[in-house]
């Protein structure tokens, strides 16, 4: 998932932890095996060259998952979106560094991104694009799966404490360690990578972040960021970076992109509607670099 993973873990039997880990591990390569539109044999891409042509039918999980990730598509009015994929390519974020697309380009990019593309039957379990070019893209969601899918495994093997990272950007905070009452997790400045921000503090809980400076490019005198809003085909502005707490990964993965998109005002009425969440938004501030919202 063009990431690396780490875990640490505690429990009564160390001797067991390699197995365990090489378990988990193993875990996150299935679903990277599943869900990558970087691998041309993934179920993921194969739904992206046939479902134009025909409905694809795909196992229970895959199948619950789009589902899942195209409630957050509703929920959020398009802000988080997986149909996303033809503008990634526009902005050259999918191989490359980025580059500034045509209007021409953008515009047909456009055309194909949105919901309303994807046709789920639920009862075939199939899934289908109403017009050639509709494509999945599943990195602003998948990472979250799959820390949550170690936390499963872990769970199983009887591990009681265990952080578990993606990244960096996905972080699951299992139990505690000894001695402690939570993980202390520490969050990086949006500004200087050397420095930290603040310190978050995980038990049972996962905070995920998303930040401009993860991957972009600058021109024209502008920094694009490959965080991508949907309704408009451009980068999102005006944000540096969004941390979110939430139970599971999955949701932190979703929402840091929807809440980046949206900006702390317009996440307000969305984070209403959510338990047990919280959203950290790093705003630019031109005296101090930046400022904190908490929300």
């Amino acid at each position: 998932m063009a990431c690396e993973y780490a875990i640490e873990l505690y429990g009564s039997d160390p001797g067991a932890f390699p197995r365990i880990v090489d378990e988990a591990f193993d875990e996150v390569d299935r679903i990277d095996r599943l869900m990558s539109n970087y691998k041309s044999d993934s179920p993921l891409s194969h739904i992206n060259r046939e479902a134009a042509r025909h409905p694809v039918a795909v196992d229970h999980e895959l199948f619950d998952f789009i589902v899942e990730s195209m409630r957050y598509l509703h929920d959020s009015d398009g802000a988080f979106d997986i149909t996303v994929g033809p503008l990634m390519k526009a902005w050259g974020f999918y191989h490359g560094d980025g580059r500034v697309p045509s209007d021409e380009e953008l515009a047909a990019a456009r055309r194909h991104v949105g919901g309303a593309h994807v046709i789920l039957n639920a009862a075939a379990r199939t899934i289908a694009f109403d017009e050639p070019g509709v494509e999945l893209d599943l990195g602003g969601i998948a990472k979250g799966y799959a820390v949550d899918r170690v936390v499963a495994v872990l769970k199983r093997r009887g591990i009681a404490a265990a952080l578990i990272s993606a990244g960096g950007s996905t972080i699951y905070g299992l139990g505690a360690p000894p001695g402690r009452d939570a993980w202390d997790v520490t969050i990086q400045d949006p500004i200087d990578a050397r420095k930290f921000a603040l310190t978050v503090r995980l038990k049972d809980r996962a905070v995920s972040v998303a930040g401009s400076s993860e991957k972009s490019f600058e021109a024209g005198g502008l920094t694009y960021s490959h965080i991508m809003d949907p309704r408009t085909g451009k980068p999102a502005q005006g944000v540096l970076s969004v941390a979110v707490l939430a139970s599971t990964g999955t949701a932190g993965d979703a929402l840091d992109d929807a809440f980046f998109v949206l900006g702390p005002e317009r996440s307000r009425e969305y984070l209403n509607r959510l338990r047990d969440t919280e959203a950290l938004f790093f705003l630019p501030d031109p005296s101090r670099g930046w400022i904190l919202v908490r929300l």
